[in-house]
């Protein structure tokens, strides 16, 4: 029974030593720091060992003897980076002080890095590791930048410098946590030049924009007086408009309208020297505001009377032009209207008249059975004997004792020039009958009548009786009518 009871407590002994190497071997990992466990911690699927296990936020068991874990630390490490000398892009040299904040990285490759390559290394060592790295991509950044740009683009900067310093950290397991560059310089000053340069561009574009402000202000200012004195003119001249019509309507005369504006005058007048009592009362800047309020009124009263009598003038300019226009109007319109009827009077005379001749004609062509040529002559013929009188008496005192005719005798085979005439005319008729007839025209029986005799005959007939006449003419050349 003792024996039993021994095996008892031994077992319970070794089953509760077991439970605490058990309980002492599970570790648990902080959250500032990285539990790396090392030795066989497994390996791949392709069979590759696994050099470290890194846990963070969370407990593993440790094996003895065949596993061993260390901690790294997560505290950000800030890191001082004093570049001197850096050669820009423009080949001019410049100090770029700085100040790097890097810690350990916790994302998963990045932090097997970590595990293989700072595992065991001191805070201090880390950084001088990570301080190189970053002196050299600064240097790199540097080279590839203008002055410019690093000076003026500093978030342009920043990122370039952050991208190629966060690369090269994460091949040794770190990241960059924040950069911050402080005033960067140069040997040759040209950085100090481009900020006086900025400086006093900023100074003179303030400059301009208070004065540009200010003029706004006062172009503003001047524009809301100028408004307002406008429409208070306007307000006034409206008044004053009505006023004077309603005065014109009511006084109708000029001498009430003198009478009420002495008046008003009056009435101001009294109103002023209240308030310049009231004024003196009070205080000598009341009587200075009052002063200054009674000149005002003053301006105004007379600007009132100009622009009244102003008014005045004008309206009663424009009611006596208005009176002259439509008396000239009414007259023209009288004028016209009276040379309109006498004008229609007059052709509807003519129009008459006409149309009377056209049915006397009409029935005078029917008279002489539709012939409109015998129609003619026979009003030739009963207006003939009037011609004949306004002829006779035309020529009735001219007093013509007789005719001469001057002839030299200087015709064909020497025969006069007055028969060669008259021979030659009566000759060119014949022709003349035969032109009109081609063109569908008849000369009257007077001038040519048509023979049915041969042309030779009526030609030998012609020239008979012309030879004589020819010839009683070349012998006597003086004739009497």
């Amino acid at each position: 029974m003792e024996e039993t009871l021994i095996l008892i407590g031994v077992a319970a002994v070794l089953i509760l030593f077991t439970f605490l190497f058990i309980i002492s071997r599970y570790r648990k990992c902080p959250s500032d720091k990285i539990m790396v466990i090392y030795g066989k911690v497994g390996s791949t699927r392709d069979g590759t060992a696994v050099s470290a296990k890194c846990i963070h936020g969370g407990a593993a068991f440790i094996w003895p003897i065949i596993q061993a874990y260390e901690y790294l630390d997560l505290t950000p490490i800030s890191i001082s980076v004093d570049l001197e000398n850096a050669l820009s892009r423009q080949n001019i040299r410049i100090n770029v002080p700085s100040r790097f904040t890097v810690g350990i990285s916790t994302e998963p490759g990045v932090m097997q890095n970590a595990a293989e390559r700072l595992l065991g290394l001191k805070l201090n060592e880390i950084q001088e590791l990570a301080k190189d790295i970053i002196f050299g991509q600064l240097r790199l950044v540097v080279a590839t930048m203008d002055i410019e740009e690093i000076n003026t683009d500093r978030d342009k900067f920043l990122e370039a410098v952050s991208r190629n310093v966060e690369t090269e950290l994460k091949k040794i397991g770190l990241r960059l946590i924040n950069v911050n560059v402080t005033d960067i310089t140069d040997e040759s000053g040209y950085i100090e030049a481009l900020g006086r340069e900025a400086a006093a561009k900023a100074i003179n574009d303030a400059k301009k924009s208070v004065a540009e402000k200010n003029r706004d202000g006062a172009i503003g200012e001047a524009n809301a007086i100028r408004d307002q004195r406008i429409q208070v003119a306007a307000a006034n001249s409206e008044a004053i408009k009505g006023e004077n019509e309603a005065q014109a309507e009511i006084a109708q005369s000029n001498a009430t309208l003198r009478e009420r504006q002495a008046e008003a005058l009056r009435r101001a007048t009294a109103a002023e020297r209240i308030q310049a009592a009231k004024a003196l009362e009070e205080s000598y800047a009341a009587e200075e505001k009052a002063e200054l309020a009674r000149a005002a009124r003053e301006r105004a009263t007379q600007e009132a009377d100009i622009l009244v009598k102003t008014e005045i003038e004008k309206k009663r300019i424009e009611l006596e032009a208005e009176a002259k226009a439509e008396e000239t109007r009414r007259l023209a319109k009288g004028e016209a209207d009276a040379i309109y009827m006498k004008m229609e009077a007059q052709a509807r005379g003519m129009q008459e008249l006409l149309t009377k001749q056209a049915q006397g004609f009409a029935q005078l062509v029917a008279a002489a059975g539709g012939s409109a040529l015998d129609a003619t002559r026979m009003m030739l013929a009963d207006k003939m004997e009037d011609l004949m009188k306004i002829q006779v008496e035309a020529i009735k005192n001219l007093k013509i004792d007789k005719i001469t005719v001057w002839d030299n005798l200087g015709g064909k085979d020497g025969t006069p020039a007055t028969a060669n005439f008259v021979s030659g005319l009566l000759k060119a008729i014949p022709p003349l009958h035969d032109m009109y007839k081609m063109a569908g025209l008849e000369l009257p029986d007077y001038l040519a009548r048509e023979i049915k005799e041969p042309f030779a005959a009526q030609g030998a007939s012609t020239q008979e009786s012309e030879e004589p006449a020819a010839a009683g003419k070349s012998t006597n050349p003086e004739a009497k009518a």
